[in-house]
């Protein structure tokens, strides 16, 4: 499955965008906010492509807010793309590691703390922040009490696991839920064919989002298991 980054489309999840706009083009949008919800609903999807189109507004090939599609020829993408963006700060969970350490948090503070290379916002996005242990959770408290101006930090959240409750009181809480159909008709759209087609009824339905479903079927496509 392609990494949340690269993916340009943005399926099921435009109402949720269109929010996020409108409370930037309002100057209202929260510095310190937090996507909750079931692993594989598309949660960092929907963030990279709100910070695509703030940072790729005055570029050539912007955003396609019509379409929600990232122009892959954007100078944002391709920068984020090779993990060299100036305005934007990643964190998540190092492969070998069983958690979001210390370490990691003091180096997005250092990057914090520095002057910007352009008047644009800075973006810090750490996914998956179920995985910060209790100093990084510390630390990360200090800097998210009082963000630099012109910084806006993105936590994302498998709902279906625990967060210390003094960091998500911090945050303003948007809770991203799908249906069951909407996430058959996005897998569909994603895979471009009938995911009924693929898997036994009775066995999707214990999978409730499209990352689920899609990690299923190219599991299968790899072990060659029929999944009907």
């Amino acid at each position: 499955m392609t990494s949340p980054s690269e993916n340009i489309n943005l399926y099921g999840l435009d109402n949720y965008f269109k929010t996020f706009l409108d409370l930037y083009n309002d100057n209202k949008m929260p510095n310190k906010i937090l996507l909750s919800g079931k692993k594989g609903i598309g949660k960092s999807t929907l963030a990279y492509h709100f910070i695509n189109y703030i940072l790729s507004a005055n570029e050539d090939n912007k955003y396609d807010v019509d379409k929600f599609i990232i122009n892959k020829d954007n100078r944002s993408y391709k920068l984020l793309k090779n993990n060299s963006h100036p305005n934007i700060y990643l964190i998540d969970i190092v492969d070998e590691k069983k958690s979001i350490d210390i370490g990691q948090i003091r180096e997005m503070i250092i990057y914090s703390n520095k002057s910007s290379f352009n008047d644009k916002p800075r973006f810090i996005l750490i996914d998956n922040i179920e995985k910060l242990n209790k100093n990084s959770v510390n630390a990360l408290l200090k800097i998210v009490e009082e963000p630099n101006k012109n910084i806006f930090f993105i936590l994302i959240y498998n709902n279906e696991k625990k967060i210390l409750p003094t960091l998500k009181s911090r945050c303003i809480t948007f809770n991203i839920n799908l249906s069951f159909n909407e996430s058959i008709y996005i897998s569909n759209l994603i895979l471009d064919k009938n995911v009924f087609e693929l898997i036994n009824y009775d066995l999707i339905s214990y999978y409730n989002t499209p990352g689920e479903i899609i990690n299923l079927i190219n599991f299968a496509n790899e072990k060659k298991i029929n999944l009907k």
